[in-house]
């Protein structure tokens, strides 16, 4: 195994930067350069030198393997957040033997490989150092901390065991185990399909709260749309003029909502048109409208295309004019619509689940279906319980996608230590 080494913190000057080194060799690497190292988990400081002097004087962490974020013996240097500093540690360290810069994601990916972190986990880091709101943060921070993995492996435990009733039916029929075991597999199945697909379900949402949720603002031409946006943005995102037909294409704001990472749509004014570049901005429109999580509906005196769902905002435009809804030239009833919006939409976010990604939610779909084919068989046929156990090791294969793989002896382990056969 290489020893590996990187800039673990951002590039550029900082108050302090992290040069991390992890491996075999990291204790060895640690000692050419500071001299001594502290006690494992300890931080001192040290002056560290290279081939030409000093170098910097850092605080200088040890951590065994085992107990480190890789499960490998891992030192850190705390820098000054210098760019010749970090150059010159960088340097130093690539001129000791058997060391290699990491690549990208290598540091993670050791942590994965040594099972410091599930491959749920790894996904949640990545998604933790990407967040730019507290709702994603606070997700991130949830799959981090190894909630999916652990259901993931409460139901992995209930499926084994299911399995394993069935299993024995199977090759120890002579055996002292109770003849209908149909109904604690039953059980099992049943309790199992029931969690998944509440997280199933709750999967979605976390993906919007991980990707964004959209919001379409929709309307007839000169509505106030592009400048209700404007508004929201509190910047001239969007072209506006009194001229119908204005706006073409879809104009995108990313902006923070009650902790919501939300991404307000301005499309183009929904009408009938002989132009054809306006028909096409019109089609992109009705479009994403119908792809928006949420829209606005911005009314005026013209019809529209499109009619609001029920759970859509619809309130007047230009309430400047009016006296009622709400008007981006203003300001009137806008805080009200924000409001309203991140209301919704916090409604739906509250049904979030641990799965985050599409990845997530087809594992767990896969596994349901495994799941409802094994119980079919389980309550159809008794001759056929070879099936019902091949469906739930279908069924298990589709949750080790997430977080990891069963070794086929612990179906063993579970029958022995249930039944005593053998004896």
């Amino acid at each position: 195994m290489d020893t590996i080494y990187a800039l673990a913190t951002a590039r550029g000057k900082s108050g302090v930067a992290v040069v991390r080194v992890s491996g075999p060799g990291a204790f060895g690497a640690g000692r050419a350069l500071a001299g001594s190292l502290p006690l494992p988990r300890r931080s001192a400081v040290r002056v560290l030198r290279g081939r030409n002097g000093a170098l910097d004087e850092a605080l200088v962490l040890a951590f065994e393997a085992g107990h480190s974020f890789t499960g490998e013996d891992v030192v850190e240097f705390h820098l000054h957040g210098s760019t010749a500093v970090v150059q010159a540690v960088l340097s130093e360290l690539d001129q000791l033997p058997d060391l290699r810069i990491a690549e990208a994601g290598e540091f993670t990916r050791r942590a994965l490989e040594n099972e410091c972190l599930d491959l749920t986990q790894v996904e949640g880091l990545a998604d933790l150092i990407d967040s730019e709101t507290e709702a994603q943060r606070r997700q991130a921070l949830r799959v981090l901390s190894g909630a999916l993995g652990t259901k993931a492996e409460a139901w992995r435990s209930d499926l084994i065991r299911a399995a394993a009733l069935l299993e024995a039916t199977i090759d120890f029929a002579d055996e002292e185990i109770p003849e209908d075991v149909s109904p604690e597999v039953l059980s099992l199945i049943e309790m199992t399909e029931q969690t998944l697909f509440e997280e199933s379900r709750g999967a979605a949402i976390s993906e919007r709260i991980r990707d964004g949720f959209e919001v379409a603002i929709v309307g007839a031409p000169n509505a106030g749309k592009s400048t209700l946006l404007n508004a929201l943005a509190g910047r001239d995102a969007a072209i506006t003029s009194d001229i119908a037909g204005t706006t073409r294409d879809v104009i995108e704001v990313r902006m923070d909502l009650g902790g919501l990472p939300v991404t307000m749509l301005d499309t183009a004014g929904l009408r009938t048109s002989d132009d054809a570049v306006e028909r096409l901005g019109i089609e992109r429109a009705l479009e994403r409208a119908k792809q928006a999580d949420l829209r606005v509906f911005l009314m005026s005196d013209e019809p529209l295309e499109l009619d609001p769902r029920s759970d859509d905002i619809v309130v007047q435009g230009k309430g400047d004019l009016t006296g009622t809804g709400v008007s981006g030239k203003t300001g009137f009833g806008l805080d009200d619509l924000v409001r309203q919006v991140t209301s919704i939409l916090g409604q739906r976010a509250a049904g979030s689940g641990t799965g985050i990604r599409e990845r997530h939610r087809i594992a767990m779909d896969r596994a349901l279906a495994c799941l409802e084919n094994a119980r079919i068989e389980v309550r159809g046929n008794t001759h056929r319980t070879e099936l019902a156990a091949e469906e739930l090791w279908s069924a298990i294969r589709a949750l080790d996608s997430l977080v990891g793989r069963v070794d086929v002896e612990m179906i063993l382990d579970e029958i022995f230590s249930s039944f005593c056969l053998g004896k």
